[in-house]
């Protein structure tokens, strides 16, 4: 057998390394400073956003979002029932809760006609978690509009949509008030754990870096007029994104370039099916798709030596939260949902050898 592939895995070369060894030559006191400051500014030049927060993950920059909206009990807050679930966790910890609308089939973003059906005089905000860089099949500006016109904060949970724009060239966490983003080991550049707030505006972002340090009026001093917690990075881990970034064009390519050849080598196949995915704006963070016998298929995978894993199921059953209600389509993700390998470095060889597997785990039923 091969050299086992695993689903995804982070890619770092000497690049990395060298900066992290010029770094602490430097002899830096490793808490965010300079560094911290230039990964910010890389990404908000990539995305065109006015502000960009570095915090220590996607959840905290979730965390910190739903903190800096003051919401509390009894207030609500629409969640996607297929998200990661930090998603609805950072709803509980602000003290609100979540309450769960389905996705729509062909790209697993929120679906708006069941998001107006959710609506109550308790709803204080909605999320809108962009599924794989995936924008909805709706226009997402109609979406904010109908958030606008019933005065609820709309906000984006796009930790998986670096390098993807909607359709009218905004890159995906500046189409609300604020968007996240995620550097975790998965993600399609990486700091090992790290992520990060975008914003155009000028009141949120003042309140979201205070939020992120303690509440402090100002760095280094000891003066709080609000409540904070500690949500920074490290320098290390901003050296690290620097070196990350300067790969992040090359990488959205390949990313591209990844899902259109198993795509096209899976089109035919009986018993695969891929979600909607617009290649000429949106980044695939992962290979995602419907599987029919898909604890069959990834146990045939395995014994090839790929590996899988199974998407995220519908979290309003998971034990964590255990809520009723009729989700068809989270349901299904839940059943069938399969992310093959994914990560970047995979080669066409490759990609060619796993497509030939699936096919052969399908045409041998």
């Amino acid at each position: 057998m091969t050299q086992f592939i695993p689903q995804m895995e982070p890619w770092f070369g000497h690049e990395e390394k060298a900066a992290l060894a010029a770094y602490m030559d430097e002899g830096g006191w490793l808490t965010e400073f300079r560094q911290t400051a230039a990964f910010e500014q890389a990404l908000a030049d990539f995305t065109k956003a006015k502000h960009c927060i570095a915090v220590t993950s996607g959840t905290t920059a979730l965390m910190a979002i739903m903190w800096s909206l003051d919401l509390g009990p009894g207030d609500e807050v629409i969640v996607p029932n297929f998200t990661m679930i930090a998603t609805a966790n950072a709803v509980v910890a602000a003290g609100a809760t979540p309450v769960f609308v389905d996705v729509e089939p062909e790209t697993l973003c929120i679906d708006f006609d069941k998001v107006k059906a959710a609506i109550t005089s308790k709803t204080k905000a909605l999320v809108f978690m962009t599924a794989n860089g995936r924008y909805p099949t709706y226009d997402i500006a109609d979406l904010r509009g109908f958030c606008e016109d019933q005065n609820i904060s709309f906000v984006e949970d796009s930790c998986q949509a670096l390098g993807s724009f909607y359709p009218d060239g905004t890159h995906m966490g500046l189409a609300s008030c604020v968007g996240t983003l995620s550097f975790s080991v998965p993600k399609i550049i990486t700091t090992g754990q790290g992520g990060a707030l975008l914003t155009n505006d000028d009141v949120f972002a003042d309140k979201l870096r205070r939020m992120k340090d303690f509440g402090r009026s100002g760095g280094g001093n000891d003066i709080h007029a609000t409540i904070g917690y500690n949500f920074k990075i490290t320098e290390m881990q901003a050296v690290i994104g620097l070196a990350q970034m300067e790969k992040l064009a090359w990488r959205v390519n390949r990313k591209k370039e990844i899902f259109a050849r198993y795509q096209s080598q899976l089109a035919d196949i009986d018993g695969i099916s891929f979600f909607q995915q617009d290649l000429s704006c949106t980044t695939p963070w992962f290979i995602d798709l419907l599987a029919d016998n898909r604890a069959d298929l990834q146990a045939h995978l395995k014994d090839k030596g790929f590996g899988t894993r199974v998407m995220y199921p519908p979290i309003n059953r998971q034990d964590a939260y255990k809520v009723a209600g009729e989700h068809p389509v989270s349901d299904l993700v839940g059943e069938k949902g399969l992310w093959l390998p994914s990560a970047a470095q995979l080669t066409d060889e490759q990609i060619d050898q796993i497509t030939s597997s699936v096919r052969a785990f399908y045409e041998g039923r």
